[in-house]
């Protein structure tokens, strides 16, 4: 059974599946709090995300083992009143069974929240069995099927973060097609780098779209678009270079040797009023506002 009697307005969905089928690659920024939505969303970014790294981290939890559960759904209430399509990072999908997932999802749905996004990576290295993530997938889109479900395999990301060696394309494809078929809306592969694979698997995936996460030094926004990417996720980029001005501007007030030349620099940030104006883009209080 379908749960689609509230949540943002058809056309929203609408809107934000043609961000994903137009002449250029959406590109979209990830948020870990209200202010940084609020920033990105005011900078003219027509759709955000979260990076589930930045919400858990700054709350001094750990990354994608669902104990950030509780602040990411909080979050993504309040920012889904923004003038913006928000999809939301979801981790492993925040529940054991398929059918616990998708009420997650029907949950962020009411919200006003347009996407999630569902990855197959573990806590322990390994991937989840892909029989049952054939069925999460499939659970969420039989619940709230105009949602946009970007299915991230991390097959690719666990070699990188563990220094292994990446798996053959073959084996990426497997989980891609499989993905497909359940019901996704868009499939994503971090650190996949390789030009010539990520094109291939763009031309293999023809009409859904593929997602990769920047990787500076190794992307550039106008190649991936000639590769055939439809969608270019910052992830936790914006959040860690957010931790390193901050430390790097600390540091070199205090005029220590080597350090960063960050002070001139601050004299162009947005003043006082300007970051507590932020609040003001949301009209409701987050504890009282009805999601609907």
């Amino acid at each position: 059974m379908s749960d689609t009697s509230d949540g943002p307005a058809p056309e929203r969905h609408t809107a934000f599946r043609r961000l994903h089928h137009g002449d250029r690659p959406l590109l979209l920024p990830n948020a870990w709090d209200h202010a940084s939505a609020a920033a990105l969303v005011r900078r003219g970014f027509p759709a955000i995300g979260t990076t589930s790294l930045g919400v858990a981290a700054a709350a001094g939890l750990p990354d994608a083992t669902g104990a950030a559960r509780d602040g990411t759904l909080a979050l993504a209430r309040g920012i889904a009143r923004l003038p913006a399509l928000v999809t939301v990072d979801i981790e492993g999908g925040f529940g054991d069974r398929p059918e616990e997932v998708a009420a997650v999802a029907a949950e962020l749905d009411r919200a006003g929240v347009v996407g999630v996004n569902i990855e197959d990576g573990r806590p322990d290295g390994t991937l989840a069995p892909l029989a049952r993530q054939y069925a999460v997938i499939e659970a969420v889109k039989e619940r709230v099927p105009r949602l946009f479900v970007n299915a991230r395999t991390d097959t690719h990301w666990l070699a990188a973060i563990g220094g292994g060696t990446p798996p053959s394309l073959a084996t990426t494809a497997e989980r891609i097609e499989a993905y497909v078929r359940a019901g996704a809306d868009g499939i994503f592969v971090p650190a996949l780098t390789d030009e010539q694979d990520i094109g291939a698997l763009a031309d293999d995936l023809g009409e859904t779209p593929l997602n990769i996460l920047f990787t500076p030094g190794r992307h550039t926004y106008e190649r991936l678009a000639e590769l055939g990417v439809r969608r270019i996720s910052c992830g936790s980029l914006l959040f860690r270079a957010a931790l390193d001005h901050a430390v790097d501007l600390a540091w070199s007030i205090a005029a220590h040797p080597g350090a960063p030349a960050r002070v001139e620099q601050a004299a162009d940030l947005p003043g006082y009023a300007e970051a507590q104006s932020l609040a003001d883009d949301f009209t409701n209080d987050v504890t009282t506002a009805d999601p609907t």
